[in-house]
């Protein structure tokens, strides 16, 4: 059932030979001269279906140069024809996001259905920042003092910078690109070198739209790009999600050079069921999001905390789900989950439950055993009970479909576990007792929580980022804070004396 997609900036090659993928620079697509190029696969055939090329440092340098040129006369676009740039990209965005969402699946693997909800949650971002002249406004004080008004404007930073992960290869660019566009940046994406077809595919959209050449621009690339982009003088900040281990070097290698820093690293997502929830409800919940996306998401619940009696009753309901999840080709309608997104990153996966046993845990479901046959990345979805936070298939992030189960007796210890782990992105808690849910959102040490939501992402008009290890950085990504985070304040006091009133006054300046 699986297709090559013909995604924009590819050039088909010789006859069996995998298409190469270009950047985007200026308007147009741009050929790499590097001579390296990493391998995009069909995770769901293995086959290698594309070439991306990497970029060297000077082709950074380009791609920073020329939107350094448009930023000039796209922060002095009014609001209202930025807006309605904006309200012509929300449209071409929902008009192609099938197109979208197959570039998704066939890179990245996961299901079409999956890929259509993620362009339509970074849609959402798209649309609330088609808002943008009521987001920018400013403050004003009349007669602040004698014949004195001040007011506050905010003005965008210049050439900034993402750095986004493979798991959401269109949403979380959009989560980026959006607000910073919006607020008068120009934009230079390093996506993914995994999926990078959906963030070319997006340059074309915007290009369609009228976004002028230069404003948005794509680097494919390694390291090289990243730290060619973290050290780039003329790159006022940069927005990254990736693993814990990337996010903090990303983060003191932007701020050392002077730049504004968002880095969101990764997660350990706990979800506490209290003995008093609706075990059917919880069930389907743990299963929807430990497996949904197989398990590739930060925002994945990946530790059950199941509180007093109520384990058994919760591991039972959700062991008789688990032969109903239907993994598949995400071309396939009847595919719930896909493969992983490579061959290396399901072996890891697939360690945690080899190495379950005999760290003590119980194996209920082993995925190994209902993978897929066929050569792609297949991994069946597993369940792992008696789970406990010495073990190695608690401590890290998985990113698979792997849920583990902890049992504890007592509310104060499920809390007491999320509380001390050193991630704190999201985090759920299922009860019938409102009481017990509102001290939960009091006390819990987590930047987004669900209450009977097992994935709490916000809203777009609100913001997304975690506490502790999952954040480095002050500022979470889009919605106010992302608006906040892409320019700056500036306060302006103004006079119109008369000039008879003049007069030199060495004191400090009065406010009456």
């Amino acid at each position: 059932m699986s297709e090559v997609i013909e995604a924009p900036g590819r050039a088909r090659g010789d006859e069996g030979e995998p298409a190469r993928i270009s950047h985007w620079i200026g308007g147009g697509l741009v050929a790499g001269s590097s001579g390296h190029s990493g391998p995009v696969y069909n995770p769901a055939t293995g086959e290698q279906t594309g070439a991306v090329d990497f970029a060297t440092v000077e082709e950074v340098d380009r791609a920073v140069q020329v939107a350094k040129e448009a930023f000039t006369a796209w922060r002095a676009l009014s609001l209202s024809r930025r807006t309605e740039l904006f309200f012509r990209i929300r449209g071409l965005v929902d008009e192609h996001r099938e197109d979208l969402a197959r570039f998704l699946t066939a890179e990245h693997g996961k299901v079409l259905s999956d890929a259509k909800g993620e362009v339509a949650r970074g849609l959402e971002v798209i649309e609330y920042c088609c808002g943008m002249p009521e987001l920018l406004k400013g403050d004003f004080s009349e007669q602040a003092s004698t014949g004195i008004d001040v007011y506050s404007i905010r003005q965008p930073l210049g050439v900034v910078a993402g750095i986004t992960p493979f798991n959401f290869p269109a949403m979380v660019p959009m989560w980026m690109w959006a607000p910073a566009l919006a607020c008068g940046n120009t934009f230079v994406l390093k996506p993914s070198e995994k999926d990078p077809s959906a963030s070319l595919y997006t340059a074309e959209l915007l290009k369609e739209a009228g976004v002028p050449d230069g404003v948005f621009n794509v680097v494919n690339g390694d390291k090289v790009a990243v730290d060619a982009i973290l050290e780039h003088p003329d790159i006022q900040a940069v927005s990254f999600v990736g693993s814990t281990p990337i996010a903090r070097y990303v983060y003191e290698t932007a701020t050392r050079h002077g730049k504004r820093c968002q880095a969101l690293g990764g997660a350990k997502n706990h979800m506490i069921v209290l003995p008093d929830a609706d075990v059917d409800m919880a069930a389907d919940a743990a299963v929807s999001a430990a497996y949904g996306s197989a398990g590739e998401r930060c925002m994945a619940i990946s530790q059950v905390v199941a509180v007093g009696d109520v384990a058994d009753r919760l591991v039972e309901a959700i062991t008789k789900r688990i032969p109903d999840v239907k993994v598949g080709d995400g071309m396939d309608p009847g595919s719930e989950m896909g493969p992983l997104v490579t061959r290396e990153h399901r072996d890891r996966v697939a360690s945690y439950v080899a190495g379950a046993p005999d760290e003590g845990a119980t194996v209920v479901v082993d995925g190994r055993e209902s993978s897929p046959e066929g050569d792609g990345f297949w991994l069946g979805v597993s369940l792992l009970d008696n789970v406990t936070p010495e073990m190695r298939c608690y401590q890290d992030e998985m990113f698979g479909p792997v849920l583990g189960v902890t049992r504890v007796s007592t509310y104060d210890e499920a809390l007491r576990l999320v509380n001390e782990n050193p991630y704190g992105n999201g985090t759920a808690i299922f009860t019938r007792d409102g009481g017990v849910a509102r001290q939960f959102q009091f006390d819990v040490q987590a930047g987004m929580v669900g209450i009977n939501v097992p994935i709490p992402v916000p809203v777009a008009y609100y913001s997304f980022g975690g506490w502790k290890s999952s954040l480095f950085g002050d500022s979470h990504v889009y919605g106010p804070e992302g608006i906040t985070y892409y320019t700056r304040g500036k306060v302006v006091t103004s006079r119109w004396p008369d000039p008879a009133t003049s007069r030199v006054d060495l004191g400090f300046p009065q406010t009456r």
